[in-house]
């Protein structure tokens, strides 16, 4: 049974609170990688220089997420 002592969580409960949080950054960096594959995959395929300077700004938005989700994960003990 999960129980709080005070301030203090119980260790079991701690570990699924960072089990919880490790899978959803894992989901992130995936879907963010997926988003990063497409948006090259747009700018490969784009003629208009607005639309690749678009693309060019979608794709540095995008890594500097995945590498937020990527530093948090290692913060957090996870593997990715």
């Amino acid at each position: 049974m999960e129980e709080t002592i005070g301030i203090f969580t119980l260790p079991s409960r701690r570990r699924a609170e960072d089990e919880a949080a490790r899978k959803a950054l894992a989901d992130g960096l995936a879907q963010t990688k997926r988003q990063i594959n497409q948006a090259y995959s747009g700018f490969d395929t784009a003629d208009d220089p607005d639309l690749i300077d678009s693309y060019v700004f979608e794709i540095n938005a995008l890594q500097a997420r995945y590498n937020y989700l990527l530093r948090r994960m290692k913060e957090l003990g996870g593997e990715e």
